[in-house]
């Protein structure tokens, strides 16, 4: 799955978004001078397998690396998918 769609920050649900259609993927997360948190991501059941959620994190990581940020990825999926992906290892803080 492929979109051109942004990744946004969205500062009011304090999450980064990416939409497909009129689907969300998300990542609730935690800003801390030049850390961020990755709590939680979230993709709605009809995206599973798709690869939306990949997609996602591809381009949140982007944003990462552009923000000059180091990322903490709390949640389970987002650590196994950087674990996955070594492109992304200087961004992820120990």
């Amino acid at each position: 799955m492929t979109t051109n769609n942004p990744v946004t920050y969205n500062e009011a649900e304090n999450r980064y978004e990416m939409w497909f259609g009129n689907l969300v993927v998300y990542a609730n997360v935690r800003r801390d001078k030049n850390t961020l948190y990755i709590d939680y991501v979230f993709a709605p059941q009809e995206l599973r397998g798709t690869g939306a959620a990949g997609e996602f994190m591809s381009n949140l990581m982007d944003v990462v690396r552009v923000e000059k940020l180091q990322a903490v990825p709390i949640c389970g999926y987002a650590a196994s998918w950087l674990r996955r992906h070594t492109e992304y290892q200087e961004l992820v803080s120990d």
